[in-house]
């Protein structure tokens, strides 16, 4: 009886390994089922500003999407490694190319040796396998696959040193300076760390492209005719409203890592964990960052002083007047109820010489927080006048002898 169980186990395992890859379901990272498990009520949701977030994680941000401004942080600047998030940056030169024209879509890319020798989270790329550009971005984004993202990198720059290269200069550009790359995919490697906020800033830079989200909402997915399952690894986009990405990652040196995007009311949000223990302690993290943030903060348009606007003399000018206005709008991120202490301030220019255009800058409105400046709008003329000339004060002359 025992000799027939080791016979079965070693017949269940060869049957394992062949078992081709176009018929599996593509592994996620954790291939867990709390993916299906609603977000549990966070009890932080209205917590205010100044207090502590108690996020179970090494490192935690949250940055306002348009300004830049860090909303609330932990830990931000220590070096970790950034597991799959690495694939932010991956993804953001895929844009690139795709957009300059020097990737499509629906180019072909035949998988290397290299890509498909690929650990971790994959769709078991067979050498010389063919997928369109399409497919392994979902594969990439969806369910984090190694093999899919090393074929992107080498489809972008022949190779993925000389992409990790690239994604190391793009990473300067960007003013990450405590973040360096060694693979393109994130797995554990000596020296590859980066910091939440650098993580953060190159979310920032991803989410220009407005071709990401395409990607990083979608919840399941498949490839290969239907025969490979994707699933997506960030359950914030099926539970947390607003949320349209952005990246996981987990690995045994990393934690749990996740870096989520989310808009409502026209304010958009990045939210990074990294180095949680586990999976659900990074989606909590990022729900009581981004909770937090929606909770305290909003863009306000706030309304220009116009009781001091009149119209302008113009010295030597066709028209003796310019009629000033304000055509933009202030709108500001402010902590919610800040907008009763903004005040505003009107300046027009004293004196005004032809010539004088259309849109031209004839003042300023800025508006202040608590006495110190938080911005400003021009105020432009809303008619032009020409200088006025021999000629023309003859052709006027002329023009008024005649009508006598």
């Amino acid at each position: 009886m025992k000799k027939i169980t080791i016979l079965f186990l070693c017949l269940s395992l060869m049957i394992y390994a062949v078992i081709p890859a176009s018929a599996s379901s593509v592994p996620i990272e954790p291939a867990s089922a709390e993916f299906n498990e609603p977000l549990p009520v966070n009890e932080q949701a209205s917590a205010e500003i100044g207090e502590n977030l108690q996020i179970n994680a090494k490192s935690a941000i949250l940055m306002e999407y348009n300004t830049g401004k860090v909303l609330y942080e932990s830990n931000a600047e220590v070096r970790l490694a950034p597991a799959s998030i690495t694939k932010i940056m991956t993804l953001v030169l895929v844009m690139e190319a795709i957009e300059s024209g020097r990737l499509s879509l629906d180019d072909k890319i035949t998988a290397s040796d290299h890509a498909a020798s690929m650990g971790g989270s994959q769709i078991w790329l067979e050498p010389g396998e063919v997928m369109t550009v399409n497919d392994l971005l979902k594969a990439t984004v969806i369910a984090s696959a190694n093999d899919a993202t090393v074929a992107l990198a080498e489809a972008v720059s022949g190779s993925e040193e000389v992409f990790v290269k690239l994604m190391n200069e793009k990473a300067d550009a960007l003013g990450m300076e405590s973040t360096h790359f060694v693979n393109s995919y994130g797995l554990d490697a000596e020296e590859h760390l980066t910091t939440a906020y650098d993580v953060a800033l190159m979310s920032k830079e991803l989410l220009k492209h407005d071709l990401i989200r395409e990607y990083s909402t979608i919840r399941i997915d498949s490839l290969r005719n239907g025969e490979s399952e994707l699933t997506n690894t960030n359950k914030l986009i099926r539970y947390y409203e607003g949320c349209f990405g952005l990246k996981t990652g987990t690995t045994s040196k990393a934690g749990s890592c996740l870096a989520a995007a989310a808009e409502r009311q026209g304010l958009t949000l990045i939210a990074v964990v990294l180095g949680s223990p586990t999976s659900k302690d990074r989606f909590s993290g990022c729900q009581k960052l981004l909770d937090f943030g929606f909770a305290n903060y909003s863009y306000i348009n706030i309304e220009p002083e116009t009781k001091g606007l009149h119209t302008l003399p113009v010295k030597k000018g066709t028209v003796p007047e310019i009629i000033p206005e304000i055509t933009e709008e202030f709108s500001v991120l402010l902590k919610k109820g800040e907008e009763k202490k903004i005040t505003s301030t009107l300046s027009l220019s004293e004196e005004l010489t032809a010539p004088v255009k259309k849109g031209d800058t004839v003042g300023r409105v800025n508006f202040y927080l608590n006495g110190q400046e938080i911005g400003s709008l021009k105020v432009t003329a809303k008619n032009g006048s020409d200088r006025l000339t021999y000629g023309i004060c003859l052709v006027r002359l002329l023009k008024s002898l005649f009508t006598l």
